[in-house]
């Protein structure tokens, strides 16, 4: 309840109370407008300089969220860059030296490399974090497009190579597990039949008759014939410029056309042609000529299995065809 205030009054000797009115009503209304508009004005002031608005607090905030995510970004940037430095490092000193090919030349990695047109203006001068920003995510897009490409013709030449390597003659004809059928008789030799100087142009392996003979790379069956020299003859087309070829045998195990893999048996020894004993006689050709082919055994082999092969096998002087 308000306090009432009370005035006395000489007309009526008495005390009566008194309210405010009239001018000095006004005035002091307008004195307590005026303090408070003026309080309030000065508590706004206040906070906009020292808070801001709330529109500003709101974008400060947002700012600040932005300036977060932009460095995780530029952490993500960095990060994509050192993975993509390590497999351009693999690219070039693992894959492509295994594979026997030369490492991509910089200047191929380095093409298209540059700043965007449409970031090179003065406009963006004020604003280098995003400019350089978004040309570092350019470079490493082309980056990451190039070794892409190179990956895939890693790939292709992996698949190229695999299929080389598979065709190319790398095992012993025959089980020479014990490494003593071996004949050591490529080159000039005196003949059993013929009695004269011969060029040898294979090797021979001493063998029961029936022993099964394997193909020593991936090919095709180009021939399985009777020869009056090489009795019942394979002669296997490896690709690549390679063939090899299986004599004297008793029985195929394969025919013409057919597609064969390394390991798989086809034929068995024999002494059909031009033979005195039981055995098969294998002879490589590369671009069509001949080749010793003790050369490649040694994949086959460990060095110490290898070495003792062409030992035991020097000491073999009897002459089979």
């Amino acid at each position: 309840m308000a306090k009432i205030k009370y005035r006395y009054n000489p007309e009526t000797c008495k005390y009566e109370p008194w309210y405010l009115k009239g001018k000095q009503l006004r005035r002091r209304a307008f004195i307590f407008v005026g303090v408070s508009f003026g309080l309030a004005m000065g508590g706004y002031i206040g906070y906009f300089m020292n808070y801001g608005s709330l529109q500003e607090i709101v974008l400060e905030k947002k700012n600040q969220t932005l300036k977060a995510e932009w460095q995780i970004l530029e952490e993500q940037i960095t990060h994509s860059y050192g993975e993509l430095h390590d497999l351009t490092e693999k690219d070039d000193q693992n894959y492509r030296v295994i594979l026997d090919s030369s490492p991509l030349q910089p200047s191929i990695r380095e093409a298209g490399i540059g700043g965007s047109e449409k970031f090179d203006n003065a406009a963006l001068a004020e604003y280098p974090t995003i400019r350089n920003n978004y040309i570092a995510l350019q470079n490493l897009e082309h980056r990451i497009g190039v070794e892409l490409q190179s990956f895939d013709e890693l790939n292709r030449m992996l698949k190229e190579r695999m299929a080389m390597w598979a065709s190319r003659p790398a095992i012993q004809p025959i089980s020479n597990k014990q490494l003593n059928q071996l004949h050591l008789t490529y080159g000039r030799r005196f003949h059993p039949i013929f009695h004269r100087y011969l060029d040898h142009k294979g090797l021979d392996f001493a063998a029961p008759k029936g022993t099964p003979v394997y193909a020593t790379g991936d090919g095709k069956i180009a021939m399985a014939y009777f020869s009056g020299s090489y009795g019942n003859v394979i002669y296997l087309k490896h690709g690549y410029s390679y063939e090899t070829r299986y004599a004297h045998l008793s029985a195929f195990a394969v025919k013409e056309g057919d597609h064969v893999k390394r390991g798989q048996v086809i034929g068995y020894v024999g002494n059909t042609g031009n033979s005195v004993a039981s055995h098969l006689h294998y002879e490589v050709l590369y671009n069509g000529d001949h080749i010793n082919p003790i050369n490649f055994f040694q994949r086959d082999l460990s060095n110490k299995e290898y070495e003792k092969l062409i030992e035991v096998a020097s000491q073999q002087n009897e002459v089979l065809d």
